[in-house]
């Protein structure tokens, strides 16, 4: 059987047997003995009066054999002063057994941990208490108080016993007293009293020693205080405490939460050298420590050590994981930890269903996400306002219409969660590029009723949902009242106006123009020279460049696809060969060819549809060149636009390059194992070029 005489708040203990090598050592004077019969201490009880542990529990067994040794170490001639220890084997039937186990020591360990019950629950009175520990006569010994106090959890009578055991034992260390009551007050997280305590010992002379600044670590440590647990640590050196391991190792915990990364990564590595033990709560830390400091692989690093140490992942361990992947993107890796968290035994909770929602929706993991919300659902697990703008966020940015319309009805109906700015926002995002007037308009009348002014993000939907529709006196009105707000545009809003023209007919195009001149003047200019065709070369691409440099990096590409599909609107191919060669010259598009000896390659993705089929042209003119110096095609030429396709359409890149393709009978053909690859031989296309160069081709 165990015994948990003072127990760490640490597992940073479990394992060491520090019992009997404790430096607590009560050596007691001579008392009489008159216990009544049934707390008579006994044999057991003598021995264990010699030596108190603040450590984990361990064996009975054990515990009689360290302190039999330790003693015998006491003096030379081997003279502890205590009875010779007796083995005797005493069988179970016998009519003494009972008067036996009444004199052994776990009888005596369960009284002393019945008048610490009755010490909890009695009135808050000093002489309550008092009358509690009266019954032990004048026959009560030190380890009896320490047993007595560790097993309390009432802080205010603690105290009061505390007093009484100093007043009526004078212990030889009494500190080890100080030490058990000061837990008292860990348990109940009352780090002010426990800290109160401390200048008690001050006062009275009593020196602090390495267990007392490990509680009072501790408490800080479980009231979620790092930084006081970092100042208790650093006054160690000022009482002459030297911190060991098993300290330094919970330090790396507090430093780590109070933002000292360096320190406790210092002391990280000095764990590893000198195989501290450290408990799965310090390793959640140093996890989100690299989390935060985008140092994702090392979190996945820090995951296998804490396996191959030996030491099992707790709860918090794959959370604070889970947390990472979603932080790195990582969707994928989260997916992997989770079945394994789940398959090591672990349910998940509330913060697990959180990290993985987050790490899905950042991911563009709509379907996984989505489970997992029906999963807290079905569990009862209730979402805040942060979650569900999680959820409706994916759902734009997938296109799950229907989806986000039930959760959004789910959201109302909750009673706790109330849609803010960015709920509404997401709403309107998600009907506005599905096209649905209506609906992203009875959003926005939603919102408008609910007290909230609609934001530039929502303006902004607005705007591009009507020019869908082409609506465009809906546009102008959306972009006047994003004037009369006070509103700015920004580089984003002015983007979606440039993409709104795209789709507008011809002739509203010079009324749009007079918005995009009022949002952004260089942005004016430029799609002035192209709207009245003006001439100029050397004009127009000295605008353009200025725009691009004048623009965030983050909007280049936007506004260099939206101007040349402007090109394509208005027939201006030349315009959008100079686009495009902008485009690479300031590269906003990087990587649109690659050559190999066997394979010539043109990339279309993340091009706009004009943009694409101007970086095609170009590319067969520059076949044609090939042909023409005599330069040898290789055996493969292809085309890949890529797999996928526009979340809130069908019109993906592929059919339309597919289509193009068709009308100039160029040889090109889908691959059939390779999604989004166009292919040919050089042969095939060498005939083609010929044939397309040819005086009668250039004639018909």
């Amino acid at each position: 059987m165990a015994y948990n005489l003072c127990s760490s708040s640490s597992s940073l203990f479990h394992g060491r047997r520090l019992f009997c090598n404790s430096s607590y050592s009560l050596q007691k004077k001579p008392r009489s003995t008159a216990f009544p019969e049934s707390v008579k201490p006994g044999f057991l009880s003598c021995q264990f009066k010699n030596h108190v542990s603040l450590q984990d529990p361990i064996a009975q067994d054990t515990q009689r054999q360290g302190l039999t040794e330790d003693a015998s170490r006491q003096k030379p001639d081997g003279n502890t002063g205590l009875p010779p220890k007796i083995s005797t084997w005493v069988n179970s039937k016998s009519p003494i057994a009972p008067k036996l186990r009444k004199r052994s020591y776990d009888s005596r360990y369960s009284f002393l941990v019945k008048v610490a019950e009755s010490l909890n629950s009695c009135n808050e009175k000093e002489e309550d208490v008092v009358g509690v520990l009266s019954g032990f006569g004048g026959n009560i010994f030190d380890q009896d108080a320490v047993v007595i106090l560790n097993n309390m959890s009432n802080p205010d009578t603690a105290l009061l016993a505390l007093k009484y055991f100093l007043k009526i034992l004078n212990p030889d260390r009494e500190v080890i007293l100080y030490n058990v009551t000061m837990k008292v007050f860990k348990k109940c997280k009352d780090l002010g009293r426990a800290e109160k305590l401390f200048d008690e010992m001050l006062e009275k002379g009593v020196k602090p020693d390495n267990i007392t600044f490990l509680t009072l670590i501790s408490c800080a440590r479980i009231c979620s205080l790092p930084d006081k647990a970092v100042e208790w640590f650093e006054k160690m050196p000022s009482f002459g405490c030297d911190p060991d391991g098993t300290i330094c190792a919970v330090m790396i915990d507090a430093y780590g939460r109070s933002g000292n990364v360096d320190m406790a990564l210092s002391l990280y590595d000095r764990a590893r050298t000198e195989k501290w033990r450290i408990d799965p709560g310090t390793f959640s830390t140093l996890i989100k420590i690299y989390g935060m400091s985008g140092h994702f692989d090392g979190c996945l690093n820090l995951y296998e050590e804490v396996k191959a140490l030996g030491v099992k992942p707790n709860l918090s361990i794959y959370n604070t994981l889970l947390d990472a992947m979603g932080r790195a993107k990582r969707p994928w890796q989260a997916k992997n930890i989770y079945r394994e968290m789940t398959n090591n035994g672990f349910s998940p909770n509330w913060g697990t269903y959180v990290a993985l929602l987050r790490a899905y929706g950042r991911g563009r993991y709509g379907e996984d996400a989505l489970k997992v919300y029906q999963e807290m659902k079905e569990k009862g697990f209730e979402l805040n306002v942060s979650l569900y703008n999680t959820l409706l966020a994916l759902c734009a940015d997938v296109g799950y219409a229907n989806e986000a319309g039930e959760i959004f009805e789910d959201m109302k109906k909750s009673g706790t969660c109330k849609p803010d700015s960015w709920t509404f926002s997401s709403m309107i995002t998600i009907y506005s590029c599905s096209g649905k007037v209506s609906e992203a308009e009875g959003i926005l009348n939603e919102m408008l009723e609910a007290g909230l002014e609609p934001t530039i993000f929502i303006l902004t939907s607005l705007m591009q949902c009507y020019g869908k529709v082409q609506k465009t006196d809906d546009v102008i009105r959306t972009f006047n009242r994003l004037l009369e707000l006070g509103i700015t545009p920004d580089d984003r809003f002015c983007g979606c106006l440039l993409n709104v023209m795209t789709q507008t007919p011809v002739e509203e195009f010079a009324r749009l123009s007079v918005c995009v001149e009022k949002a952004n003047p260089k942005l004016g200019r430029v799609v002035k020279l192209l709207v009245e065709k003006q001439n100029g070369e050397a004009d127009f691409k000295k605008e353009a460049s200025e725009l691009f440099e004048s623009i965030d990096c983050d909007v280049r590409k936007a506004y260099c696809n939206c101007l040349i599909d402007l090109c394509f609107h208005l027939n201006l191919l030349e315009r959008a060969c100079e686009l495009l060669q902008l485009g690479l010259l300031h590269e906003i598009y990087t990587g649109i060819e690659s050559m190999s000896p066997t394979q010539w390659s043109l990339h279309l993705k993340g091009l706009s549809h004009g943009a694409a089929l101007t970086a095609l042209h170009l590319w067969i003119n520059d076949l044609s060149k090939a042909l023409e110096s005599g330069e040898e095609l290789p055996p493969l030429l292809g085309v890949n636009t890529g797999h996928g396709k526009h979340r809130y359409t069908d019109k993906g890149l592929a059919t339309v390059l597919k289509s193009h393709l068709e009308e100039l009978k160029a040889p090109f053909h889908e691959a059939p194992d390779k999604v989004g690859w166009f292919l040919t031989t050089n042969s095939a296309a060498k005939s083609w070029l010929e044939s397309k160069n040819s005086p009668d081709s250039a004639a018909s």
